[in-house]
């Protein structure tokens, strides 16, 4: 397993996934899993997705300028760091954002999200 190629391919998925279906990004998450959104934590599959959906806009296009990954520890992980720009509907400059996540390995052979931490990056 190349740690690039799967942190390639999880940012590929998981941005298209957002900016398409966000509903659809629950299957990456789990019970044990937490999203740190701008400060604010949020716990489980469910809560996470029922933030992400409830953000204040409804289509959105991320382009991705760096993606950087390490090995995390015995289990598989992985630490996964992405950095790019975020541009909503009717707006004119594309925010910048970072955003960091722990993928843990399934027992299926894929990875879900156990730590995602996001933020806006303010000039």
């Amino acid at each position: 397993m190349d740690p690039d190629a799967v942190a390639k391919a999880f940012v590929e998925h998981y941005y298209s996934t957002f900016d398409s279906n966000r509903a659809a990004l629950s299957n990456l998450y789990q019970e044990s899993s937490m999203l740190t959104f701008e400060g604010q934590k949020i716990q489980g599959s469910l809560n996470i997705v029922a933030k992400l959906t409830s953000l204040p806009f409804q289509q959105c296009k991320h382009s991705i300028t760096t993606v950087d990954c390490q090995p995390s520890g015995p289990a598989g992980g992985m630490l996964v760091f992405v950095s790019g720009n975020l541009q909503l509907v009717g707006e004119q400059h594309a925010l910048k954002f970072s955003q960091m996540f722990h993928l843990m390995p399934t027992p299926q052979s894929s990875f879900y999200v156990l730590n995602d931490i996001f933020r806006l990056n303010y000039a």
